[in-house]
């Protein structure tokens, strides 16, 4: 046969195949109807094993791995199909009132003018820059440590709480991560800003520079501008961009320089030696905005998870294959440590979906029946800074 017959035959067995399967979906519902009358749990492993070993058994021996891989996929499309009918047929459950409250306390305008906004460092820091493209005429409240924002926000303190999450440079603020999860407060904005550092100094001239100083992500995200100055200069990592510069401007110590921004120099008075000195011009910090009761705004786009997963072979790549089957587009997956356990994974995921419409409960539900636990980190809209605001922050840093 020619590859024309080939692949009519190919269709053949598919046409075949198709209602095959539909009939296996359709005896998986009546599964599901069953199982809620005896109250059994869906997940049944042993079953599952029990049919592969058949199927391979009567196979030839070259076909046992993809049977296994097409088989699995199946079991995963039957149980999808099984999670959805036990969701459906509740009429709520404590996950689903959780993002109910949520998206009420969403409703209106949750950005209020003048809001007080807790953020790490000093005035002139990127924090506070995107604190002011997320609120207009905020009240800023500076902290020393990213712990101290969270503290902030659970007690009271301040309505909202803006921290850096992930570089284009430098990749993930695993601090921010881990303090997600041991604080209880809500993702509910976020923002992405041009990074854009500058080299500044009380010091005129860039061959009298002996020392650099700057937060440790600032100074790595450029390495290569800091390497080209040879090993004459030093360089000393800070709590924040701008607290090194308004350290550098107060103690006015000779050969002393920090990577910062524009704002900073002309907040304390200090010379801008070189601009736009980082490694990419592409760099881009992304900010979150965290509350401490969570709510889900209009237009929300984008929802973080965190899962936690039996650590066996597949468990992750099911996981993803259902958020495929649910069209939801995965932007982010980080893996995070779990210290003093080794028998589960957990993982960090940002999805793509419209966290507003009337199924994103059962769709999280759904997720949540197939991981030893899952906890929504905030459902939120990413925005994008205005125009004039954009042309400042490329200025800025």
């Amino acid at each position: 046969m020619n590859l024309e017959e080939l692949r009519g035959e190919i269709d053949r067995v598919d046409d075949a195949l198709a209602p095959l399967l539909a009939q296996r979906m359709e005896l998986a519902s009546q599964v599901a109807q069953a199982k809620m009358a005896d109250g059994e749990q869906v997940h049944h492993p042993a079953r599952e094993q029990e049919v592969l070993q058949r199927i391979c058994k009567n196979a030839p021996e070259g076909l046992h791995q993809p049977l296994n891989m097409i088989y699995r996929t199946v079991f995963l499309a039957n149980r999808a199909r099984q999670h959805r009918l036990m969701v459906e047929a509740e009429e709520t459950s404590p996950l689903r009132q959780q993002l109910a409250a949520a998206l009420e306390r969403g409703q209106g305008d949750p950005w209020p003018v003048g809001a007080s906004v807790a953020c790490q460092g000093v005035e002139g820091a990127f924090s506070h820059i995107a604190a002011r493209n997320m609120f207009d005429q905020p009240r800023i409240l500076s902290m020393h440590e990213f712990d101290m924002v969270f503290r902030a926000v659970e007690q009271g303190l301040c309505n909202f709480g803006v921290l850096p999450i992930e570089n284009t440079t430098y990749g993930s603020v695993m601090r921010v991560y881990d303090l997600l999860r041991k604080h209880k407060c809500s993702i509910v904005r976020a923002i992405r800003l041009p990074v854009r550092h500058c080299l500044l100094s009380n010091e005129r001239f860039l061959k009298d520079i002996t020392e650099i100083w700057s937060h440790e992500q600032a100074l790595r995200q450029c390495d290569s501008f800091i390497q080209k100055l040879g090993d004459r200069v030093t360089t000393h990592v800070c709590d924040n961009t701008a607290i090194a510069a308004k350290r550098a401007a107060q103690e006015d110590r000779p050969g002393v320089a920090v990577v910062s921004s524009v704002e900073c120099a002309e907040l304390y008075g200090l010379n801008v030696l070189k601009h736009d000195i980082q490694d990419r011009s592409d760099n881009q910090t992304r900010f979150i905005c965290i509350t401490k009761q969570a709510m889900i705004p209009p237009r929300a786009n984008k929802s973080s998870v965190l899962i936690s997963l039996a650590n066996h072979a597949g468990a992750l790549a099911e996981i993803l294959q259902m958020i495929a089957g649910m069209e939801i587009n995965l932007t982010k997956l980080t893996n995070l440590p779990v210290l003093g356990n080794a028998l589960d994974a957990v993982f960090y995921l940002d999805m793509e979906c419209d966290a507003t419409a009337p199924n994103y409960p059962i769709m999280i539900e759904k997720l949540a029946r197939h991981c030893a636990q899952l906890d929504v980190l905030g459902s939120y809209e990413e925005i994008t800074p205005a125009r004039d605001e954009q042309t400042r922050c490329d200025s800025l840093g």
